[in-house]
């Protein structure tokens, strides 16, 4: 039987911690990338592409993140999938500095869904964990 009432000894409130600020940073390294990417570095067009403007949505949920909203994590997981796509066709046909930031954008794409999945299935673990323990104690006959 599956005995999930004593807490181990990896998953802390510092673990937990840990991925938020590791999909805090991812995120705003990806901003970073596309701006650096799309003003300066490899634009579409000489003088700076409009394409910055694809950094928009990837502000909003930095505040959530911020706060240590499980559902901004939810949801950041799955809009992460758009600039994955756009990376990997990137890096595949574009050339140059262009491709390799593309990798770039993919390997954060990867890094940020992975702290924010993590995240979530620790909160709840850790939740459920805490939540066992407090009807054990519930549970014992008081001297």
């Amino acid at each position: 039987m599956n005995n999930s009432t004593h807490q181990t000894p990896f998953l802390t409130p510092k673990t937990i911690e840990t991925t938020r600020w590791i999909a805090v940073a991812s995120l705003l390294a990806l901003i970073l990338v596309g701006l650096l990417w799309e003003l300066w570095l490899a634009p579409l067009r000489e003088g700076g592409s409009w394409w910055a403007l694809k950094v928009l949505p990837l502000c909003w949920p930095l505040a959530g993140l911020l706060k240590n909203r499980m559902y901004t994590y939810r949801w950041v997981s799955l809009m992460i999938w758009l600039y994955f796509t756009e990376g990997v066709v990137r890096a595949w046909g574009d050339k140059g500095w262009s491709s390799g930031l593309a990798l770039t954008q993919t390997m954060l794409c990867v890094v940020l869904f992975a702290a924010c999945a993590l995240h979530v299935r620790w909160r709840f673990q850790m939740a459920r964990e805490n939540t066992n323990t407090e009807q054990t104690e519930d549970s014992k006959p008081s001297a």
